[in-house]
């Protein structure tokens, strides 16, 4: 197959952290909204989708063409030849999407595309009529059009990349795990040195941390659509997962813990441990985060505390944040992270944030305040 091209959608905000993940897998690449572009081989499929913690899917880019009438989509969609990547016997629904485009109707969009890979199916396979069975492997297919241009990919990874295999159980409003890790991921924190989450919920913040302080790829425990795709070949798709085995850092010790008011939800974040093959490493318990102390040095804090946005739950919320700067105010080595759509967070928590980030938990627009601790002396 040779070159080719490969996109990781990123949720808005945070396409540079994914970019950063995708250098260090040593591609290059280019950054646009809500998208990192790299060009790679075949294997890049493979490695993407096992080590991205931040991105939501990979995609392979099949071709991009200005199309403003139906017979121009149809056309420049049917001199694909799309019988280099799509098997006689696969399944290959389209899906799509129109952003100030002329051609607005996604359902038309969809059908003309659906047609013209049919036609060039049909060609390919030297299939003079009739339908094609799909009854074989995925290859789901995006018309994407934006500003008159369309974008035709494939996607590789099958159910979005946030989907880790791990959560067993879920709170009310869990965090993508694909958030957690970005959360992480803008902190300075290393493996050496303690991690809390006060808030964790079903355990999401440490589970993540404890991947990437190990060095365990977010995919290792599950399955992508690529997989099932012979071009790719399974030589490539055993060699990225030994890499994923041979990269671990198992033996790696580890200090993180998750605090949170519910006892359910301590019970649930330790199942999900276990199902991330976590167990017995990270330390859940039952507490307030009013309550909070230690005598360790140098920490790192994240957690996405309830914002206060339901009817009746502002004034706790805002006396828990007084609280929560009271309990932290006393560990000044420490750093502090935190997720909240208040936009008062501050006033609460009882001092500015050295630094803010916009970023978006789901619909919810959040600010990420960063409060960093002193600096460690030298070593």
């Amino acid at each position: 197959m040779g070159k080719i091209t490969l996109i990781a959608t990123a949720a808005m905000g945070i396409e540079a952290v994914v970019a950063k993940e995708v250098q260090d897998l040593g591609y290059e690449c280019t950054v646009d909204n809500g998208k990192v572009t790299f060009e790679a081989d075949e294997k890049a499929i493979c490695r993407s989708n096992l080590w991205l913690r931040t991105a939501d899917r990979v995609k392979l880019k099949i071709a991009e063409f200005k199309a403003t009438t139906f017979d121009e989509l149809f056309e420049k969609t049917k001199a694909i030849h799309w019988g280099e990547y799509i098997p006689e016997n696969a399944e290959f629904p389209v899906i799509g999407k129109s952003i100030k485009s002329t051609l607005f109707s996604v359902s038309d969009c969809q059908s003309i595309v659906k047609k013209a890979v049919v036609e060039s199916l049909r060609k390919h396979y030297r299939k003079s009529s009739g339908w094609f069975e799909e009854n074989g492997p995925l290859f789901r297919i995006e018309v994407a059009l934006l500003k008159d241009v369309a974008t035709l990919t494939i996607d590789c990874s099958g159910v979005g990349l946030h989907k880790r295999g791990y959560r067993a159980g879920q709170g009310e409003a869990p965090l993508k795990e694909t958030l957690a890790a970005t959360l992480i991921k803008l902190t300075n924190w290393t493996a050496d040195r303690p991690f809390i989450d006060p808030f964790c919920g079903s355990g999401t913040i440490p589970i993540e941390a404890a991947l990437i302080g190990q060095n365990i790829a977010p995919g290792f425990n599950r399955d992508f659509a690529s997989e099932d795709w012979d071009w790719i070949g399974k030589k490539n798709w055993n060699e990225a997962r030994q890499e994923v085995e041979d990269l671990a850092k198992y033996d790696q010790p580890i200090d993180i813990g998750g605090f949170d008011i519910d006892h359910r939800m301590i019970k649930i974040a330790q199942e999900n441990a276990e199902e991330a093959g976590l167990g017995g490493i990270i330390n859940f318990k039952q507490m307030q985060v009013k309550d909070f102390t230690t005598t360790k040095e140098n920490g790192v804090i994240i957690g996405n505390p309830p914002y206060g946005e339901r009817l009746g739950e502002k004034k706790e919320v805002e006396m828990m944040y007084k609280q929560m700067g009271d309990a932290f105010r006393e560990h000044e080595t420490w750093s502090v992270y935190m997720l909240t759509s208040h936009p008062e967070f501050e006033k609460f928590y009882g001092k500015p944030a050295t630094k803010k980030r916009k970023l978006f938990n789901g619909f919810i627009r959040t600010d990420y305040y960063q409060f960093w601790g002193k600096r460690p002396p030298r070593k």
